[in-house]
C-alpha cells in the first residue's frame, strides 16, 4: 500500500514537471492606463469585449482571498480538485428533496469549467468537470488554481476576474479594499447578473444579505477587531463600466498603438501624466474656445513637460474628443504642423555657437533678396538696424533668414535632424524658407527642442510612461550651455501677454509665438518654470482663419495656462546658474561693437570668450575740422583752431531706410580726399547675389527671372560699378540695387568698385532651364 502510494505521488510529481501552459493562456486582457499617482484613466476592453485585468494572487490582497475561499470552497486547500461530502450533499438537496439546485463545485471545478467552456448541467458534463478539476491540480499549485479562479470568475455585466472589478467598482486595487468591499466582491460570481441594479449601481437586496451573511462567517474565523458593523448597514454603490474615467484621450490611444506596433498586450501602463495639470489644460482649453468661439476658434491643443525629468506632465490633442465637427478624435500634439516663428530661437542659439553674433549684434531688417526668396515681414515693414535680442523678440523675418543663410555645421536643418525631428524632406527641398515655418513639426517635437534650452542644449527624450528607459548618462549636446543661456536671456525680455503677467516678478517666461502661412496655425510656445508649455490653435482640416495669430490668439491662452501652473504648483527658475565661461562687455548699442569715447548708446552683453564676434565700433566717428575754413582735416593735418564733431557712419542701405522713414541721419562730410586715412571709407560689401547659391533662370520667364546685384558701402560712396567676369555690366547709385540676366550657364565671378575704387568679389554659379 505504501508503495503504491509512493508511486502515485511520483507520478503526480512527474506530470506537474512537464511542460503545460499558465492558466492564462489564451485570455485576451483589458489595459489599465493610470496616472502619476495611480490614478484610473481609462481602462480599455479586451479584444473579446470583456473588462480583464490578470492580477497576481499577492496583488490580489488576503480579505477577497478570505472572502472567497469562505464564499465558494472552504476545504479548497484539503481536497484533490472535487469534494465528495458536497457533491453529496448538493445532489441531495437538488436531486432528492427537490430544493434550490447546489451544484457542490469546488473553486477547482469552477476554473475546469470557465477554463475549458464546460457544459456541466449534466451528470455527464459535472463528471468531465471533475475529471478536468483532478487534471488541473495535478499541473498547477493550489496558489495557482486559486489565481486562476479569482482571474477567471464572472463579476457581473462584462466584468471578468476581480482585478477588473475591483477597478470598474470601487477605482481600487483589489488589494487596498475595504471590507465592506472586499466581501461584496466575494459574493458577486455566485449570481453577478442579478444582485447590482444596473440603472443606480446599488448593491441590491439580495447582495447584501448574501456579503453580510458572508460577514457573519468572516467574523467567525477572523478576528475584526473593533470594525463597525454598522457599516455593513450603509447603502454601497457599484461604478458601472460606462461611468469609468476617459482621462487624456490622445495619449492613451497613443500609446495603445505604439503598443500595438511592438505587438505587445500590457495590461497595466503607468503614464507619466499629473492629473492636476491635466485638468488645467482641459478646463483653460475649453473655457478659451468657450469664449472665442465666435471669432471661428473651435480647437485647440497644448503639452506640458517637466524639463528637469521630462516627463509629459500633461497633454490635450484636442479641445472636445468627442466633437465630430472639429475631428476631436485626431492628436493635435502629435500630427505635423507648420511652426511659424517658433523655431527662431535655436536660428540665434546656433548663430551665437558658431560665432556669427552675440545678443547685442546689430542685424539689418531691410528689404533683401536670397536669391530669389525675399522674405518679407508679418507688418509687412522693415525696421533698419536693430539687435540680435529685439530682432527675436520681435520675431523679424529677414535677420532670422539672414543669419539662418550664414550657418555652417549645424545648419537649422541638420540641426533638427540631429534633435530628433521626424519625417523632414531634404535641406534642398525647404531652403531658407526653414527658418520662417516652411516645415512641418508636432508639438511633442517643439516641447523637446525648448527643453533642450532649458537643460542647457543637451537633448533627451520625453517620457510618457514612469519607468520608461532613457539614456541620461550622455545626452547630446546639441547647443552649448553659453549659447543656451544668452538665448533664454534674450526670450525673457519678451514683454509679457496682458498686463502684470510675469514682468514683476523674478520668474521671468520665456517665450516665443509663431503664425503660419495663410494663417492655418498659431502657436505659443516657452519655459515656464521647469515646465516646457507648447499651446496650438487651429483646424485639423487644414483650414485657414485670420484669427490665427500667434500672439493674438496662443498667447492668451498660453499666459492663462502659465497663471494656472504658478497658482497651482511649485514653480522653480528655469535658468539655475550663469555658465562660468560667459562674460559681459560694454558694447556700441548702435552698431553691437566694442564701445569707444565717441559712442553715444552704451549697453552690455553676454559674451563666450573665443567664439562671440567683437571688434571696435566704427558707426561713431570723430571728424576734425579747420575751424577757419570749415575744411576736414585728414590724419596728420593740423590747423590753428580744431573743431571736432563725432558722426554716425551707416551703410548705405541704412541710411535709406532711416530716410523712408522719416528719420533722416545727418550725412558725414566727403573724405575723399582722404583716402589715406582708415576710416575715410570701407570697403563695398555685396549683398547680392549670396554666397554658395545656384541661380536657374527660366526660360519661361521670358527674361523676366532676373538676379538682383546689391551692395552696401560707406557714407561717402555714391556709385557702384558692377562687372561679370570683367564684363562691364551697369551702375547703379548707392541705395539702389541693378537687375542682371546671365545669358549662359556657369560660375560668374561678380566684381563691384565704388567711386572711391574699392572692390568686394563674389562668385556665382547659373543655370539656365525650367
Amino acid at each position: 500500500m505504501i508503495a503504491l502510494l509512493a508511486a502515485l505521488v511520483f507520478a503526480a510529481s512527474v506530470v506537474r514537471l512537464l511542460p503545460h501552459p499558465p492558466p492564462q493562456d489564451g485570455l485576451f486582457f483589458s489595459t489599465a492606463y493610470y496616472d502619476r499617482n495611480g490614478g484610473l484613466l481609462r481602462l480599455t476592453l479586451a479584444k473579446d469585449d470583456r473588462y480583464r485585468v490578470w492580477t497576481p494572487l499577492n496583488e490580489i490582497g488576503e480579505t477577497v482571498i478570505s472572502g472567497s475561499l469562505l464564499q465558494e470552497d472552504r476545504y479548497f486547500y484539503l481536497h484533490f480538485g472535487f469534494n465528495p461530502f458536497s457533491l453529496v450533499r448538493g445532489g441531495w438537496i437538488s436531486f432528492v428533496r427537490g430544493g434550490a439546485k447546489q451544484g457542490g463545485s469546488t473553486i477547482t471545478m469552477q476554473l475546469a469549467r470557465m477554463y475549458w467552456k464546460m457544459n456541466t448541467k449534466s451528470i455527464g458534463g459535472k463528471i468531465r468537470q471533475i475529471l478536468r478539476a483532478v487534471q488541473l491540480e495535478l499541473l498547477y499549485s493550489k496558489d495557482e488554481i486559486l489565481e486562476g479562479y479569482l482571474n477567471y470568475a464572472p463579476y457581473g455585466r462584462n466584468i471578468e476576474g476581480v482585478g477588473a472589478a475591483s477597478l470598474i467598482y470601487f477605482d481600487k486595487q483589489p488589494n487596498a479594499l475595504a471590507l465592506p468591499e472586499a466581501l461584496t466582491l466575494s459574493v458577486l460570481p455566485q449570481s453577478p447578473t442579478f444582485r447590482i441594479d444596473k440603472n443606480t449601481g446599488l448593491v441590491g437586496e439580495k447582495l447584501t444579505i448574501a456579503r453580510n451573511g458572508l460577514f457573519e462567517k468572516y467574523a467567525e474565523a477572523h478576528d475584526t477587531g473593533n470594525f463597525n458593523r454598522s457599516f455593513f448597514h450603509l447603502p454601497l454603490a457599484l461604478r458601472q463600466p460606462e461611468e469609468l474615467p476617459f482621462r487624456a484621450p490622445h495619449l492613451v490611444e497613443q500609446l495603445a498603438k505604439e503598443s500595438f506596433a511592438a505587438s505587445e498586450q500590457p495590461t497595466a501602463v503607468r503614464t507619466t501624466i499629473d492629473p492636476l495639470f491635466q485638468k488645467l489644460l482641459e478646463t483653460q482649453i475649453g473655457a478659451f474656445v468657450d469664449r472665442n468661439r465666435r471669432f471661428g476658434i473651435t480647437n485647440a491643443a497644448a503639452v506640458l513637460v517637466d524639463t528637469s525629468s521630462m516627463q509629459l506632465v500633461a497633454a490635450v490633442g484636442s479641445a472636445n474628443y468627442f466633437d465630430d465637427t472639429i475631428a476631436g478624435q485626431i492628436n493635435g500634439f502629435n500630427i505635423k504642423r507648420s511652426p511659424g516663428s517658433a523655431l527662431k530661437p535655436f536660428i540665434y542659439a546656433l548663430a551665437i555657437d558658431q560665432g556669427l553674433i552675440h545678443q547685442q549684434t546689430v542685424l539689418k531688417d531691410v528689404p533683401s533678396s536670397f536669391g530669389a526668396y525675399e522674405p518679407e515681414n508679418f507688418d509687412r515693414a522693415f525696421l533698419g538696424p536693430l539687435s540680435a535680442t529685439q530682432a527675436l523678440i520681435r520675431s523679424r523675418n529677414v535677420p532670422a533668414v539672414y543669419l539662418s543663410n550664414r550657418l555652417r555645421f549645424p545648419s537649422l536643418h541638420r540641426f533638427l535632424k540631429l534633435a530628433g525631428v521626424s519625417r523632414l524632406r531634404s535641406e534642398k527641398h525647404y531652403g531658407l524658407a526653414l527658418a520662417l515655418g516652411g516645415g512641418e513639426i508636432t508639438a511633442l517635437e517643439i516641447a523637446k527642442l525648448y527643453a533642450l534650452l532649458a537643460n542647457g542644449g543637451r537633448l533627451r527624450e520625453i517620457q510618457t510612461t514612469i519607468g520608461e528607459l532613457q539614456n541620461d548618462e550622455s545626452p547630446d549636446r546639441l547647443i552649448s550651455a553659453e549659447a543656451s543661456f544668452i538665448t533664454l536671456d534674450m526670450l525673457a525680455q519678451t514683454p509679457p501677454y496682458g498686463s502684470g503677467a510675469a514682468a514683476a516678478t523674478n520668474d521671468p517666461i520665456y517665450w516665443k509665438t509663431g503664425t503660419s502661412r495663410s494663417f492655418k496655425d498659431a502657436w505659443s510656445v516657452g519655459l515656464v518654470g521647469q515646465y516646457a508649455l507648447v499651446v496650438w490653435i487651429g483646424n485639423f482640416d487644414n483650414s485657414g482663419n485670420p484669427a490665427f495669430v500667434g500672439a493674438q490668439s496662443a498667447a492668451p491662452l498660453f499666459f492663462q495656462i502659465a497663471h494656472g501652473l504658478k497658482a497651482s504648483a511649485q514653480i522653480s527658475r528655469t535658468i539655475a546658474q550663469i555658465p562660468p565661461n560667459l562674460k559681459q562687455v560694454e558694447v556700441c548699442l548702435s552698431s553691437g561693437d566694442l564701445a569707444t569715447v565717441w559712442c553715444k548708446r552704451k549697453g552690455v552683453t553676454w559674451f563666450i570668450p573665443g567664439v562671440s564676434p567683437i571688434r571696435v565700433d566704427t558707426v561713431y566717428r570723430p571728424v576734425r575740422f579747420n575751424a577757419a575754413n570749415g575744411r576736414v582735416l585728414c590724419d596728420g593735418e593740423s590747423a590753428p583752431t580744431v573743431r571736432t564733431e563725432v558722426f554716425e557712419f551707416y551703410s548705405s542701405d541704412i541710411l535709406a531706410l532711416f530716410r523712408r522713414a522719416g528719420l533722416p541721419k545727418r550725412e558725414p562730410p566727403s573724405l575723399a580726399h582722404c583716402m589715406s586715412n582708415a576710416n575715410a571709407s570701407q570697403p563695398p560689401a555685396i549683398t547680392s547675389p549670396l554666397r554658395n547659391t545656384i541661380y536657374t533662370i527660366r526660360a519661361s520667364k521670358n527674361g523676366s527671372d532676373e538676379i538682383t546685384l546689391s551692395a552696401t558701402g560707406s557714407a561717402t560712396v555714391k556709385t557702384f560699378y558692377w562687372f561679370a567676369n570683367d564684363r562691364f555690366i551697369g551702375k547703379s547709385e548707392r541705395s539702389s540695387p541693378l537687375s542682371w540676366l546671365p545669358l549662359a550657364s556657369g560660375r560668374y565671378q561678380i566684381r563691384v568698385i565704388d567711386d572711391h575704387g574699392q572692390v568686394d568679389v563674389r562668385l556665382v554659379d547659373v543655370a539656365l532651364g525650367e
